[in-house]
């Protein structure tokens, strides 16, 4: 951190207690945040012992007859606890080469034996109890832009901010596509694992996520993507929009989803030994501050680290909720940050991290150049291998379009001057503070003077979130469907 951005976090940390009180009152107004973070009260700082590695999460085996179309489910199916935990796959073990398959099972109390019987592109909707997403006919991919995510919270609290997430929504096309797939191939050839790895005993859960997002793709825009299948080739991906096809079986699981999808995506893995959750696989050409070599192989908890308060009130939650996850509950939230221009990968060192180390001079930063970035996330748990897939992709908005945003300016300029100063630190926006604020105050002011705010507005999360009053007609206008 630089000195003069030392000094700024000084000066915040010393008016915080005077501005507490208040902003208390502001949290408590009718709107509440929109968090459904499983933990009510903060924990104390030593929270009570958890044996995870006695703790599972739920199954599905009653789905497997239905995915596998057999005629009848008998008993033979009900698989008593202690005997999966008895003879779980070991943490590092390939599934396709275990020695036992049909007495070695998965956390999800699937044999490896019934996960093989199933195949390539199992149902994975039955088995993960999320239906496939409805056919987008009207999509048009030359128009097509990201929904206008604006995850601003008041009152402001270190928490998950978990949201249901919507099976429509899960993967969003926009009209980057072509230019986004492009950038992240690049960014692999010059970068190689810092953006994509995998570690042993990832195998399982690379599938899974590889085959269930090809199955959305499909589903979801039928016009541009296909799979089908041949005796020569196995299973083929067919892309209209890249107009290229991916035979599955001929590259790695990774490396499919780096050819045809524009996400990133984590795969954590539960350890038997402990029943903590691991980094093992990944592609990540988004990330800034680090990057999948820096991350890989470490635990959860080792993971969030630099994250202001996680330890002491996020910990115990995240690791209770990743122990309990159902596959029916995949849930979604965002993070944001300003930046100037658009940095997709910054991983530590990267020179673009040197305009976070000062203010340029309002004249060689013009305000056009400043973006709100949102990593839009969502959480899944995988139905066979109990993997938890991590998946995000960052959004960005130049500021100027807040200006026509009912509200956003004022939930803005309140989190930049009133937020939390470890957490406004770490989001590190100081750096173009001093030529978004001025424009934010200019706009809040002609939003309350034409109406679009009530005079006397109290700042609060905004009960549309993540988005506005308004946004989806606006948006449907300008993709033009």
């Amino acid at each position: 951190m630089s000195k003069s951005q030392k000094k700024l976090l000084s000066s915040r940390l010393s008016s915080w207690t005077s501005i507490t009180s208040r902003d208390r009152r502001t949290s408590s107004s009718k709107t509440p945040p929109r968090s459904l973070s499983p933990q009510k009260k903060p924990p104390s700082n030593v929270p009570p012992p958890v044996h995870y590695k006695d703790i599972f999460p739920p199954w599905r085996r009653e789905a497997l007859s239905i995915a596998r179309k057999d005629t009848c489910l008998d008993a033979a199916y009900e698989i008593p606890e202690c005997l999966v935990r008895e003879n779980l796959i070991p943490f590092t073990a390939d599934y396709r080469t275990c020695k036992s398959p049909a007495t070695t099972y998965t956390p999800m109390g699937f044999s490896l034996s019934e996960i093989t019987s199933l195949g390539d592109f199992a149902d994975y909707a039955e088995l993960s109890d999320v239906p496939l997403p409805e056919p987008y006919h009207e999509f048009q991919i030359e128009t097509a832009l990201p929904r206008p995510y604006r995850p601003l919270r008041w009152g402001y609290h270190q928490t998950m901010a978990l949201n249901k997430l919507q099976p429509d929504w899960w993967l969003e096309l926009e009209n980057t596509y072509l230019e986004r797939v492009r950038e992240r191939k690049d960014l692999f050839a010059k970068n190689g694992s810092m953006v994509l790895d995998y570690l042993p005993g990832s195998e399982l859960g690379c599938k899974e996520v590889m085959e269930m997002a090809l199955q959305f793709y499909c589903a979801r825009h039928p016009q541009y993507f296909s799979l089908s299948k041949s005796e020569d080739d196995g299973y083929v991906f067919h892309n209209g929009i890249l107009h290229n096809k991916t035979i599955i079986r001929d590259m790695h699981p990774l490396h499919v989803l780096l050819e045809n999808i524009p996400e990133d995506f984590a795969v954590m893995i539960r350890n038997p030994e402990d029943g903590y959750y691991y980094f093992r696989a990944g592609i990540l050409c988004s990330s800034l501050g680090w990057s999948v070599q820096s991350k890989l192989g470490m635990q959860l908890k080792e993971i969030h680290g630099p994250i202001p308060d996680y330890k002491e009130k996020m910990e115990f939650s995240m690791d209770r909720y990743f122990a309990k996850l159902p596959t029916s509950r995949p849930i979604q939230r965002g993070s944001w940050g300003l930046e100037i221009d658009t940095p997709l990968f910054m991983p530590p060192g990267d020179p673009h991290e040197k305009y976070r180390e000062s203010q340029l001079p309002t004249q060689d930063l013009p305000l056009a150049r400043i973006h709100l970035r949102v990593d839009w996330q969502t959480l899944r748990r995988l139905p066979l291998s109990g993997a938890i897939i991590f998946n995000f992709k960052a959004l960005f908005t130049p500021v100027t379009e807040f200006r026509r945003e009912p509200y956003i300016p004022s939930l803005l300029l309140h989190l930049l001057r009133h937020g939390k100063p470890n957490i406004m630190a770490y989001k590190n926006t100081w750096h173009v503070e001093h030529v978004v604020l001025p424009a934010l105050e200019t706009w809040v002011a002609e939003q309350i003077d034409s109406g679009i705010v009530e005079k006397g507005w109290e700042v609060a999360t905004l009960k549309e979130a993540p988005f506005w009053p308004g946004w989806e007609g606006v948006w449907r206008g300008r993709q033009g469907f």
